[in-house]
């Protein structure tokens, strides 16, 4: 298994695998309601209203509120999902989050779209780079981030079975649809995309895809990859990276967000307390975003491909004689 055995099947938005999710779960689950913040032709939530009038509440621009009434629904039995833009999903509403849902372990799930800098022309203000660290600091949340339309789509569905607070993140824009339609969503449980012995890259959402073109340039150089999806932030799956980086010696890691707090971080840690080896972060160095279109924005913050490959070798070069 290598990542030249990877294949695009499509493009698709990951916001509409979460719209084409939660209709799927909703028909399995009657308790699941749809909450959004005037926002739900941007969350795809137009198939669910209509099947489901009756399950959905527009409570306006006043995600605050949103947040508290959906805490209040989990006490009647409801698997509330709450829908907005990533930025006003944790950043407007951290106080609601952590006094309402987090502290009293409520069971909703704060699903968060146009995330990072692919969300492009809106511009910083929007592009909320800091989210996962923000949440994942929350005892008790789980934190996911899916890689594409088919993986978003099979945790919407996954996230209504589990018991306690969820933070999804997906995005805006069109993007590579890679994994398997029929896949089985696992919370906590990494997805080894290629197998190698010279590095571990380890990726979350869009750039995972970024993480593949770069795995298969390496490829071509001589270099073993190992690729792993870790759509999961938090719980992590410790066990994956420790016997990856055993393996390979190094590693590094990709995500759309801030080097400060995410996946990065978060791998660092377990690396650390385990098996320490050369790490190499690509991420948005301590500044905010810009206006512009996303892969322009990726390329200027060094979130591409070539910085993939680069800090892959300069991960390598690290390793011990």
């Amino acid at each position: 298994m290598s990542a030249k055995d990877i294949q695009l099947l499509n493009e698709k938005e990951t916001r509409a695998g979460f719209g084409d999710g939660i209709v799927e779960a909703a028909r399995r689950n009657p308790n699941i309601v749809a909450l959004t913040a005037d926002l739900a032709g941007s969350l795809k939530l137009n198939q669910f209203i209509k099947e489901f009038p009756e399950r959905f509440v527009q409570c306006g621009i006043a995600e605050a509120n949103m947040i508290g009434v959906a805490a209040g629904m989990t006490i009647g039995g409801k698997i509330p999902y709450t829908t907005t833009f990533a930025n006003f999903s944790t950043s407007r509403v951290y106080d609601q989050i952590r006094q309402s849902v987090a502290y009293s372990n409520k069971n909703v799930k704060i699903c968060a779209s146009h995330a990072g800098l692919t969300l492009g022309e809106d511009g910083a203000t929007h592009q909320v780079l800091e989210d996962i660290g923000m949440m994942r600091m929350l005892p008790g949340m789980t934190v996911i981030v899916p890689c594409d339309y088919n993986q978003t789509k099979a945790a919407t569905i996954a996230i209504a079975d589990h018991d306690g607070p969820v933070y999804l993140r997906f995005g805006r824009p069109k993007w590579a649809n890679f994994t398997a339609e029929d896949q089985t969503f696992e919370i906590g449980k990494a997805q080894v995309l290629a197998k190698g012995t010279d590095v571990t890259i380890i990726a979350c959402g869009h750039m995972v895809w970024i993480a593949v073109q770069a795995a298969q340039e390496l490829e071509a150089k001589g270099v073993s990859v190992e690729l792993i999806n870790m759509h999961t932030i938090k719980p992590l799956d410790e066990e994956a990276i420790i016997k990856s980086i055993k393996k390979t010696g190094c590693v590094v890691t990709a995500e759309e967000h801030q080097a400060n707090g995410g996946l990065g971080d978060a791998v660092a840690n377990v690396a650390g307390r385990n098996f320490p080896v050369p790490h190499e972060y690509v991420a948005v160095n301590d500044t905010f975003g810009e206006s512009g279109k996303p892969v322009d924005l990726l390329n200027k913050y060094g979130l591409n491909k070539e910085s993939i490959v680069a800090a892959a070798e300069r991960a390598m070069g690290r390793k011990a004689k």
